[in-house]
């Protein structure tokens, strides 16, 4: 008889976790508690337009391709996608910009124009990455639940290389002298919610994955990829039941049984795997006295990331703007400052601006496009109300806009939704609206991170980027190959069929188009379009 198992939670790790168990012979059922699939990766669906709800970039395409390719399939054949290039404008409120692109001379005549001395530092940090990265691999790939799981990984030898005590500002100083080129090369930093003033170097690999292996856009947006996903769940047998609120797992002697509804129903498992947010999901679902490692006293202590000030905007026309904007304040310093320490919303806030519509058209109603607009701003804090501050903080970054080139902004908006930190606790459950998860500081890392098979219980694995490896779309499918190969090991169910090839698969999206360097849209010109 196959093993039941329980996956709480419809996010990317949850799918890519089920899709894994399903194809090794489990019997899956999801449980989703919100009516949408793909958590913070699932599509805003209103009047035409469609958003997606959280990430819009897409990496590092090799590791889910893997996972498709397990069950048959291939990410290719399942999601239509471009390269784009260039992959984003990184606009400095110090002055001047850098239309980032995989184009190596390219990227160097740029750099040269804003600092001639940095420009060929841009090969040596290519070249350097490419070989920490495949240092890092191994790592990103093994799950870790004691320093003894850290040596025997032989992380020591790597430690020259990798540079984990060093910050990613202070190690890109060896490549580039300019405070606006070393921006470039950092501000990736931001999608674990932490400053690259305080991240440890070794992160110096997401702007390097940019680069060498793209970014990628997938057409109907990121959650295209959830929704991809779930069909194949689908295919194999797994039975994903939304609008499930979970309320409680239930154990015996210490190990997880099953789960109980919001509703009352009972559903028996052999394991949880739990893909929801860390901090909220240990403080709903286990009990306090269960957990010895991350009891609510423990969990209380933790550092935690930024959140994020959202706008989601239906606009009529379509700008002539790059695909990606991330427009970086003018001190940036003192704006990490302002949002990590000492808690307050920025006067000059950085902010990124997907304009989707010049690569994808169908987002928006003929004639229209959308605008996802991102602002990093603190966690809950008391020293912030949202109720008062969000009709303010909305007028300063539509000012903000302006300087992005969106300009005319408040008076082409068609559609529009705000979401607040105060939103992302209460409606999406997530602690303190820390979009990020737990902060990646070097204390919350490797084995001090929570484990892949839950330590404080029985029977309980996590995936997603509260555990280990940790935040993005491509770690967070790593981490659900490694979680769901633990619970496959545990429940002594052969787990060679979804085991990583030896040698990797070729990358299944090199043949993908990529999109026009020239900003051309599918939209004519003149139907309300914005001059670049």
């Amino acid at each position: 008889m196959s093993k039941e198992i329980i996956v709480i939670g419809a996010g990317p790790g949850g799918l890519a976790s089920a899709i894994l168990l399903a194809v090794a012979g489990c019997s899956v059922r999801i449980l989703e508690r919100r009516d949408t699939l793909g958590g913070r990766t699932s599509a805003l669906e209103s009047g035409g337009y469609r958003f997606d709800l959280g990430p819009t970039f897409f990496l590092y395409p090799r590791i889910l391709d893997e996972i498709f390719r397990t069950a048959g399939t291939s990410l290719r054949s399942e999601v239509e996608m471009v390269r784009l290039d260039p992959q984003y404008r990184i606009q400095f409120g110090a002055g001047g910009h850098l239309d980032c692109t995989p184009d190596i001379e390219e990227m160097e005549r740029q750099i040269a124009q804003l600092s001639p001395a940095d420009a060929g530092g841009f090969r040596r940090f290519l070249h350097e990455n490419r070989r920490k990265l495949a240092l890092m691999e191994p790592c990103l790939q093994t799950s870790f639940e004691s320093w003894r799981a850290v040596l025997s990984a032989r992380l020591l030898p790597m430690l020259p290389m990798l540079r984990p005590h060093q910050s990613l500002d202070t190690y890109l100083r060896r490549f580039f002298q300019d405070d606006r080129v070393r921006l470039a090369f950092c501000f990736q930093s931001k999608y674990l919610g932490m400053s690259p003033f305080r991240c440890p170097s070794l992160f110096s690999i997401l702007s390097f994955l940019e680069y060498e292996h793209g970014v990628w856009h997938p057409t109907g947006g990121c959650s295209a990829v959830t929704e991809a996903m779930a069909r194949v769940a689908r295919r194999l047998g797994v039975e994903i039941l939304a609008g499930e609120d979970v309320a409680q797992i239930c154990f015996e002697n210490r190990r997880a049984t099953g789960v109980l509804t919001a509703d009352g129903r009972h559903y028996r498992a052999d394991a949880v795997v739990i893909n929801a947010d860390f901090a909220r999901a240990m403080q709903r679902l286990i009990p306090d006295g269960l957990r010895q490692r991350w009891t609510n006293r423990k969990i209380a202590s933790k550092k935690f990331s930024c959140s994020t000030f959202m706008l989601y905007l239906g606009i009529e026309g379509c700008y002539a703007r790059p695909h990606h904007t991330i427009h970086i304040a003018a001190d940036y310093e003192r704006n990490l400052d302002e949002i990590e320490n000492r808690r307050v919303l920025s006067d000059d806030p950085s902010f990124y601006v997907q304009n989707a519509g010049v690569t994808d058209a169908t987002l928006a109603p003929p004639g229209h496009s959308t605008l996802y607009v991102l602002a990093p701003v603190p966690h809950l804090h008391a020293g912030i109300d949202w109720a008062s501050e969000r009709g303010r903080f909305r007028s300063r970054v539509l000012r903000q806009l302006e300087k992005a080139g969106f300009t005319d902004v408040e008076h082409r908006i068609r559609y529009e939704k705000i979401v607040t930190p105060a939103d992302w606790d209460s409606g999406h459950q997530i602690h303190l609206g820390a979009t990020f998860n737990l902060a990646h500081t070097l204390d919350q890392m490797l084995h001090l991170r929570p484990h892949n098979r839950f330590e404080d219980v029985g029977g309980v694995y996590l995936v997603g980027g509260g555990t280990h490896p940790g935040s993005g779309l491509p770690v967070i499918f790593e981490g659900a190959r490694i979680s769901a190969t633990q619970l496959l090991h545990d429940l002594r169910v052969d787990a060679s069929r979804i085991a990583r090839p030896e040698h990797g698969n070729a990358e299944p999206s090199r043949s993908y188009p990529k999109a026009d360097r020239t900003l051309t849209a599918a939209f004519p010109r003149g139907a309300g379009q914005s001059p670049s």
